[in-house]
């Protein structure tokens, strides 16, 4: 899908920033960061060193009554058409109507959310997520949209950011025993063309099935035949199959010395989030019994390239998906519980994004 975007001055100074920030990134290596210092769009976080929760109170205790009728819900709000609102996930959606970057909200609410969104993202991956956010919306505000669910000033609440590409939230633990409190979604298309080609230029995500074909590397011909699936499952069937059989190689048919580089390919899947959603994600799979509950497939049908490094790949357990749908472009679900009896929505999946 292809979209228009106006353009102005501080959008093309920002892009050409964008560009330098990540190469400088990319040329320390990728688990270094740059000081947020440096972002020059990034107004909120020399403001507020706060946690996003914090944040999300003081955005909610500033939202006029007219604001908090657009975007503010009950807990349990159900939505015609999808559900549970606030446990829906899409790979192209705005959650409200009000873009962020909109006359909806002040300039000061504008830099709230921004305080949120660069909470809940690990300082690491502050410059390529914001790659993503320029390459998919046009700019940090645009095409995107949030709700808040609950009440921060009193009970339990959740955040929800979204856009394309883009299912974020922030939950302060309200969502018992689930992860990131509910599904998630991240993607990309660097490029605008659609289809990438097999060395995934520019994506931001891709070094994450990079590191996940260094387990399928190192499997021998028994274990590839268990691990390679032939079809591509819908990518938005992120439901817990609890004790169902999982598609794959059984995480205990593999070696100590592979099971080590797949608990790597773990923590580069979570590595883009704040540390206290990693560990929750961490609690959650062990939780479940650990790796050795989950089983690993790469599916064979969309090889871009044909080269055998696996475009579409999925780590599963019984209360936990990692979906990675590398072909035609980045696409990723994840959906992670304590147990596979915590119900979150099915996911509405956007063929053309």
């Amino acid at each position: 899908m292809n979209h228009s975007f106006k353009s102005s001055a501080s959008d093309l100074n920002r892009r050409q920033f964008l560009t330098t920030s990540l190469a400088a990134t990319a040329a320390l290596g990728a688990t270094s960061s740059l000081p947020a210092a440096l972002f020059d769009v990034n107004k909120a976080v020399a403001k507020a060193q706060e946690k996003p929760e914090s944040a999300v109170k003081h955005l909610f205790a500033s939202l006029s009554e007219q604001q908090r009728r657009e975007i503010c819900f009950d807990w349990n709000h159900e939505d015609k058409g999808r559900g549970l609102l606030r446990t829906h996930v899409n790979n192209n959606w705005q959650i409200t109507k009000p873009e962020v970057r909109s006359k909806f909200f002040t300039d000061e609410q504008q830099d709230m959310v921004r305080a949120i969104f660069e909470g809940i993202i690990h300082p690491d991956w502050h410059a390529r997520y914001y790659k993503q956010v320029e390459d998919d919306n046009g700019g940090f505000g645009d095409n995107q949209a949030i709700a808040i669910f609950g009440n921060p000033e009193s009970e339990r609440f959740e955040f929800v950011m979204t856009g394309r590409h883009m299912t974020l939230r922030c939950d302060g633990n309200s969502a018992d025993h689930l992860a990131f409190g509910g599904p998630i979604f991240y993607g990309h298309d660097p490029l605008g063309e659609f289809n990438e080609g097999p060395d995934h230029e520019e994506n931001v995500f891709w070094e994450q099935a990079l590191k996940a074909n260094e387990v399928y590397k190192m499997l021998d011909g028994r274990q590839r035949k268990m691990a390679e699936v032939r079809r591509t499952p819908n990518e938005g069937d992120i439901a817990f199959k609890g004790t169902k059989k999982l598609q794959g190689i059984p995480v205990t048919e593999l070696s100590s010395d592979q099971q080590e580089v797949l608990q790597e390919t773990l923590q580069a899947l979570i590595e883009p989030f704040r540390q206290s959603d990693r560990d929750e994600v961490t609690q959650c799979i062990k939780t479940q019994g650990g790796l050795n509950s989950c089983a690993l497939a790469f599916y064979t049908d969309n090889d871009i390239g044909k080269d055998r490094v696996w475009d579409n790949w999925r780590l599963e357990g019984p209360a936990f998906v990692w979906h990675f749908r590398g072909a035609p472009h980045v696409h990723v679900w994840a959906n992670v519980a304590e147990n596979a009896s915590v119900k979150t929505n099915t996911p509405f999946v956007n063929r053309r994004s």
